[in-house]
């Protein structure tokens, strides 16, 4: 059993557990600026190997997520429409002053990370910022590290078949014991909130929506691996015991928070 990583959960769970219960939403949001901040240097430091990446730009644009507090709701559609094209303007902006210095192939690793990142994570942002957003947000949590927790116990005692030679370690019995563990732990979550909280969200609706969160959080895993895969190294840093570094532990939370937005948007 990894002491190392279920020690090194049981620290960080109380942490999380305070900034989103008792942090209002721009604590909340400078708290995952400061996350993507250190995802992002994990992922520049990763691509580095193979590209020279336009760090500034990444990092700067990591600040996007504590702009959705103070850009009034109307308007964030606009942000989001503009925001990409220029960004890919600048980049392409940067391969012109530096007469080629800066490549293509920089500026397409750069662009990705800042898509991976910056923009998946402001949705995590956006949830928490909804109506109910304390609640909806652990939905996110549940979906993404009750899978990750179910999938690597089973694993590890039952894991007899590989899924894919991109995560050597995951296996079949896992990922699927990790799906149905997170829809469980999703459906006793709406319990919880449906007896105290006063909400009324369908427990149907809820186990479809866990199975579709589930298996794209774990595909945004085997994204994360596929690019340590791609550079050669086992985790972005060693910043969390057990874990890896930052972005190897949001990985698949930030995977799945566009589709957990809408998807709460609609109940």
């Amino acid at each position: 059993m990894d002491i190392k990583r279920i020690t090194s959960g049981l620290l960080g769970f109380p942490l999380v557990l305070i900034i989103l219960i008792l942090g209002n939403n721009i604590v909340v949001d400078i708290a995952l600026t400061a996350i993507a901040l250190l995802a992002m240097n994990e992922y520049f430091n990763a691509i580095s190997k193979v590209a020279k990446p336009v760090k500034w730009l990444g990092y700067l644009s990591c600040f996007l997520i504590v702009a959705v507090y103070f850009i009034p709701n109307e308007y964030l559609g606009m942000m989001f429409t503009l925001s990409v094209p220029t960004i890919l303007v600048i980049l392409f902006a940067q391969v012109i002053v530096t007469e080629m210095e800066t490549n293509f192939k920089d500026i397409a690793f750069t662009f990705i990370g800042i898509l991976y990142i910056v923009f998946f994570m402001m949705f995590v942002a956006l949830i928490d910022g909804m109506d109910n957003g304390k609640i909806l947000i652990w939905y996110l949590i549940i979906a993404a590290w009750g899978t990750d927790i179910c999938a690597f116990f089973v694993g590890m005692k039952f894991g007899k078949h590989k899924f894919s030679k991109i995560s050597p370690k995951k296996s079949i019995e896992g990922c699927i014991a990790g799906t149905i563990g997170g829809i469980l732990l999703m459906l006793l979550y709406t319990y919880i909130v449906n007896t105290f909280f006063g909400m009324n969200y369908s427990y149907i609706g809820i186990a479809g929506i866990g199975l579709i969160l589930s298996l794209i959080g774990q595909i945004g895993d085997f994204a994360a691996s596929s690019i340590k895969r791609y550079v050669d190294i086992k985790d972005f840093s060693n910043l969390i015991p057990g874990h890896g570094g930052m972005l190897d532990r949001i990985d698949s939370l930030i995977f799945l928070a566009p589709f957990a937005y809408v998807f709460f948007i609609l109940i």
